[in-house]
């Protein structure tokens, strides 16, 4: 054998190993809810959604595909859920955190930040444009920019979703608090109902987030429908994949789901394999990077089960 079928022996090998889920998977944008507590919830994902979303259930779904753990991204407004997910979160494995809600500017966040802090499944407070929040008001407030000064000296992260005025106003952000890691979350839907005209000034400021070593992108919420189906092509999302790819790198990218909300309840298997066949095509290192290490880089979770990757080890 010369070294160039040794080479491409070995290439292929690589790539087979990636194809057929050997490369353990976080998935960093799942969401929890029981319907059935007293107080309901304000909150339940897929439009007639009845059946709770819990660990085991999304457990059940998940191993199957190669997931080995997940972080909660919170959907509720209601302060009192964030000890809720943190209480279902210790009972199962699964899930190796969650992003909370808190809001930075009111005079309770330190105590809140301080209280939640302590449990190690807290990774971090969701903040942008939902529930009547806005970041890119919030940016021109001390006491906000104070609030997420204490968020990066706990070593915590910032979740944001994305709308154009969210991500200006996190350009800022990252000048006016520079330690803070932030995870840019739901892309996809927003540059697919721009226009190119439209899509010039967010892209600009999508280089200059990604000049910032602690800025990620999580691609999630990324399929599509079309005449009310899901697209399952591969193919379809290669040019959204190619400019993710291109603008933030192959150590900046962070795998999410959206589990269960809206397409994604039922369409777990397939939102795994176009991500699979888009990053095992570059590399085996490049999908590892994109599956699990680089969430670790910007969640900062621990592993708790055996199959559970760990960086550090």
């Amino acid at each position: 054998m010369n070294r160039r079928e040794f080479l491409g022996g070995a290439l292929a090998l690589q790539t087979a190993a990636a194809q057929s889920g050997v490369i353990p998977i976080i998935d960093c944008h799942i969401h929890l809810f029981d319907q059935r507590r007293p107080q309901g919830v304000p909150y339940s994902a897929a439009p007639g959604n009845k059946e709770p979303a819990l660990p085991a259930r999304y457990r059940r779904i998940a191993e199957p595909l190669g997931i080995v753990g997940a972080i909660e991204v919170e959907a509720s407004p209601w302060v009192e859920d964030n000890l809720w997910v943190l209480e279902v979160e210790e009972a199962d494995k699964i899930m190796v955190g969650t992003i909370g809600n808190l809001q930075p500017e009111k005079p309770e966040f330190k105590e809140f930040l301080d209280r939640f802090h302590k449990n190690t499944l807290f990774l971090g407070i969701r903040y942008g444009k939902l529930w009547g929040y806005s970041l890119a008001t919030q940016v021109s407030n001390p006491v906000f920019i104070d609030g997420l000064k204490l968020l990066a000296q706990a070593d915590l992260t910032l979740d944001s979703n994305a709308t154009p005025d969210v991500i200006e106003a996190l350009v800022r952000v990252t000048d006016r608090v520079p330690g803070l890691r932030i995870v840019l979350e739901h892309l996809p839907p927003l540059l697919d109902r721009l226009n190119r005209n439209e899509r010039a000034p967010i892209e600009s400021n999508l280089r200059e987030l990604a000049l910032r070593p602690q800025v990620y992108l999580k691609v999630s919420e990324l399929l599509r429908l079309k005449d009310g189906n899901p697209v399952t092509d591969a193919q379809a999302y290669k040019p959204m994949l190619d400019y993710f790819f291109d603008t933030f790198g192959p150590d900046h990218l962070v795998f999410g789901s959206d589990w269960p909300n809206g397409v994604a309840v039922n369409n777990l298997p397939a939102i795994v394999a176009i991500a699979k066949d888009y990053f095992t095509r570059k590399s085996a290192t490049v999908a590892r990077k994109f599956f699990w290490n680089n969430s670790q880089a910007a969640y900062k979770w621990v592993k708790r089960r055996d199959d559970q990757p760990d960086s550090s080890a």
